[in-house]
């Protein structure tokens, strides 16, 4: 039983440093989709020289900040949700707790990998076509941008998962009231 407990932890440990790892990212093509903005602008409004491909990469930052964010969003649990009946005064750590794992079980989880399935015959195809934009000038190679679709998918499923572990632990294995859904719980120390 304790290292089956391990072996659950670790996974909960992984998936949110997978999410940590993607939020890092993302802030770093914040930064650059900024830069790559105002380059684009001052480019077409003082020098009069636009850029299809420019305007097309900030399209792509822009999916990519969304798709590889959303993880790292869940984890610190800025996502959207009904505050309405999840912060109400009748709601107690181990009823969220009960929200998020049944949440995940029944809503998250089936929508990422509905996404995650739908989305790699329309990469494939993309792949295979040798798609490109259909714009001239555009970007190439836009199999990459839609393989962002289910990357992005099943990091937030890896961190819904691991969301649902520490539900779990808060819900079944946690009777010290300073340990809320939170954090992931330590080792039993017993069997």
């Amino acid at each position: 039983m304790k290292s089956l407990y391990r072996l659950i932890n670790r996974i909960a440990c992984i998936a949110e440093a997978l999410s940590e790892w993607s939020g890092r990212i993302t802030a770093w093509l914040v930064l650059l989709m900024m830069l790559l903005i105002s380059y684009d602008v001052t480019m077409r409004y003082v020098f009069q020289s636009g850029s299809v491909a420019l305007q097309e990469l900030e399209w792509h930052f822009f999916a990519l900040i969304f798709l590889m964010g959303a993880a790292y969003t869940f984890k610190h649990d800025e996502h959207v949700r009904i505050d309405v009946l999840y912060q109400g005064r009748w709601m107690n750590d181990r009823r969220r707790a009960w929200v998020n794992l049944l949440g995940g079980a029944l809503f998250l989880l089936p929508f990422c990998i509905l996404i995650i399935t739908s989305a790699f015959p329309f990469v494939h195809n993309a792949y295979q076509i040798a798609e490109t934009s259909p714009d001239p000038g555009g970007l190439t190679h836009r199999y990459l941008i839609k393989a962002a679709i289910p990357v992005g998918f099943f990091l937030l499923m890896l961190q819904g998962i691991a969301t649902m572990i520490k539900s779990a632990q808060a819900i079944f294995c946690s009777h010290d009231p300073k340990n809320g859904a939170g954090a992931i719980q330590k080792e039993p120390d017993g069997s």
